[in-house]
Formats: C-alpha cells, sequence, structure tokens
C-alpha cells in the first residue's frame, strides 16, 4: 500500500506543479464564472405575455419600463386555463382577485403584479387590499428549466474530465514504457501498486478540476442571482456528480491504462484507444438524450448498465427526481464493473507493459501464463 500511496504522490506532484495543468486550471475557472455571469449580461428585455378574464390590464409597463407586456383577453377561465397550460401565455388575471399560471409563477412577474394590484386598489379605495391569490393550475414546473440547464451542463462537464484524464492515462502509461523507466519502477514496486499510483494519482487531478468547476459555477450563480433558481437538493446533485466522476473514471482509467500498455509509441495511442474512446463518445450520447428525457425508458434502463450509468444516472439526478432505490442499484452495479475492470486491467498491465517494441495484441496477454 505504501507503494500505492507513493506513486499516486509522484503523479500528483509531477502533474499540479506544471504550467499546463495551471493555466489550464485558470482558464477553466475563468470560464465557468463567466459562464455563469453570462446571461445577467446578455440577456434582452424581459418578455412575457398575459391574459384577462373580467379584470382590467394591470399598468405593470409604469413601474418595470424596461420589459415587455402583451395583453390577450379571455371570456372564461376555462379558455384561460388552456391557454395557460399551452404555453400561450405565462399568467393571467381573473376577476381581479387571482392569477392563475402553469407551475409557480415568475418571481419577479409575481411581486411586479401584487405591488400594482395593490397600489391601485389603494388608489382607487384606499382601504386595505387583499393580496392577490396565485394558483397553479398545472403541474409544479418552477424548477423544470434550471434542472434541464443543470443536467446539460453535468453532462458536458463529465465527459469532458473524464475523456482529458483517460487520455492523460493512457499517454502516462505510453510515455513510460516506452522510455523504459517503467522498467526501474517496478524493481521498487509491483504492477498493480504502479496502476493503482497512476489512476488515483490522476484522478486527484481529476476533482481538483472538477471541484474548481462546481465552486467557482455555484459561487458565480449565488453572486449573479441565478442560484435562486436553483432546485432543491443542489446539495446531493453535487455529492452524486462527485460519486459518479470518482466510478466512470476508476472504470474507463483502468481500461485504458490496460489497452495503452499493449503498445511502446505514443502514435499508437489513438488506434489502440479508439474502441474505449467510442463507448465514452456513446456513454455521452445517451446520457445527453437522457437531459431531455430524463425519466423516459430508455434513460431510466442505461442508467443501470455500466459504465452509460456512470454518465446517465448523475443526468437523471439533476434533471428529476430519481428514487434512491434506483440510485443504490446503480451504484452497486457500476461499482462492480469497476471492480471487474481493475481485475482485468491489472492483468493486462503486468503481462504487456515489459513488452517493448511491436504492438502486443490483447488476445496474445490474455493468453499468457
Amino acid at each position: 500500500m505504501n507503494g500505492l500511496m507513493l506513486v499516486a504522490r509522484r503523479e500528483i506532484s509531477t502533474q499540479i506543479r506544471t504550467k499546463a495543468f495551471l493555466i489550464s486550471l485558470a482558464i477553466t475557472a475563468v470560464l465557468v464564472g463567466a459562464l455563469a455571469f453570462a446571461p445577467k449580461f446578455f440577456d434582452g428585455p424581459d418578455e412575457y405575455t398575459l391574459g384577462t378574464v373580467n379584470s382590467q390590464q394591470l399598468p405593470l409597463e409604469a413601474a418595470a419600463p424596461d420589459a415587455k407586456f402583451e395583453w390577450r383577453s379571455f371570456p372564461d377561465e376555462q379558455a384561460a386555463t388552456k391557454a395557460v397550460l399551452d404555453g400561450d401565455v405565462e399568467a393571467v388575471l381573473v376577476d381581479g382577485t387571482k392569477v392563475i399560471t402553469d407551475g409557480e409563477i415568475d418571481s419577479q412577474l409575481g411581486v411586479l403584479m401584487q405591488s400594482i394590484h395593490r397600489e391601485t386598489k389603494l388608489g382607487a379605495a384606499g382601504v386595505r387590499v387583499e393580496p392577490l391569490q396565485m394558483e397553479s393550475v398545472g403541474a409544479d414546473t418552477r424548477y423544470e428549466a434550471a434542472r434541464t440547464g443543470i443536467a446539460v451542463v453535468l453532462v458536458l462537464v463529465l465527459f469532458m474530465l473524464i475523456i482529458g484524464q483517460v487520455m492523460m492515462v493512457a499517454m502516462g502509461v505510453v510515455e513510460e514504457k516506452g522510455s523504459r523507466i517503467v522498467e526501474i519502477l517496478l524493481s521498487a514496486v509491483r504492477p498493480w501498486q504502479l496502476l493503482g499510483g497512476k489512476i488515483i494519482g490522476l484522478g486527484v487531478l481529476g476533482l481538483i478540476n472538477l471541484a474548481t468547476i462546481l465552486v467557482v459555477g455555484l459561487g458565480a450563480s449565488f453572486a449573479s442571482g441565478f442560484a435562486a433558481d436553483f432546485p432543491p437538493g443542489m446539495v446531493g446533485i453535487v455529492a452524486g456528480v462527485l460519486l459518479w466522476f470518482i466510478l466512470g473514471y476508476a472504470f474507463f482509467a483502468t481500461l485504458a491504462a490496460a489497452l495503452s500498455s499493449l503498445v511502446s509509441r505514443q502514435e499508437e495511442v489513438g488506434n489502440v484507444m479508439s474502441p474505449l474512446t467510442m463507448l465514452i463518445m456513446a456513454s455521452y450520447f445517451v446520457a445527453f438524450y437522457a437531459t431531455n428525457d430524463p425519466t423516459g425508458t430508455v434513460a431510466t434502463i442505461v442508467s443501470f448498465i455500466p459504465p452509460f450509468s456512470s454518465m446517465v444516472m448523475p443526468v437523471r439526478m439533476a434533471a428529476t427526481e430519481v428514487p434512491m432505490w434506483q440510485v443504490g442499484i446503480s451504484v452497486g452495479l457500476m461499482a462492480l464493473a469497476v471492480a471487474g475492470t481493475l481485475a482485468f486491467g491489472a492483468k493486462v498491465y503486468e503481462r504487456a507493459v515489459l513488452r517493448t517494441g511491436a504492438r502486443v495484441k490483447l488476445g496474445e496477454v490474455l493468453r499468457a501464463r
């Protein structure tokens, strides 16, 4: 175990002090922060389509001159309800006493309508005014857009981090094998310790990148005010992302190390890694599909199948409420897949990493005693 941690510390200390790592980390932090603030700077004026039933239009323009309001009149509440559910209008003022919406009303619009309603009634009567009753006629879709947005961002982040760290593992294995440094290292540590230390060390660097993205992204979202739209349970979503990154990285990185140990030149890494790269891409595409239909049959089934689950399940957890028993089963199956991959990868790595020269065939390595 000391050898394992020694190799891990070597990988971390070697990579974390390089200019490339520090510059990429800084660029990542700046880009994430900029993206969190971008909508605040590039958003146009707010536009609302509202309706009335037996009500006078509220003079909202006077209190919000930068916003645009379009009013439509409906003959009765039934017609107004249909328009709300169809998405034709965002809210309808009914009988001057209540507002119907599909889910919770936009916070800014709700405050604006309440304040103007109160001012209008006070100016007319000078008496205490009952606030507008807010009534949802559809499902609570308050966090639907935010959840979808978070899920899309998570897909991109997990994909970029996993494929980036996996390629670092592959390049590192080939570099050590091609320069024959691996022969010196294996005189001091066992093959499984060298393999595990490299995976752990580079995985820590991936976690540093992921933590930077999460901290900067959340911090910038709170600073810009967009955190108000975050769904409840963000702590669980963040914890789930960290867990699934570890599981997905461990699976793919182990296979990357095993496959790259078959070659001695970095020019051959792309060829030997192509099946694994295609598997990562397939996981990414399925996860991206799941952002639009997280409760669908395809997304639900694939979220239990390793290694696709490493990207699909965190996306489902961000995009919708997933029962804990489903998460538990998915984590268990992925953990078993990681264990099996570690056993397979360690065997291939141990038998192939010292065989320099021409590319070693995987079948030949597996048949070797």
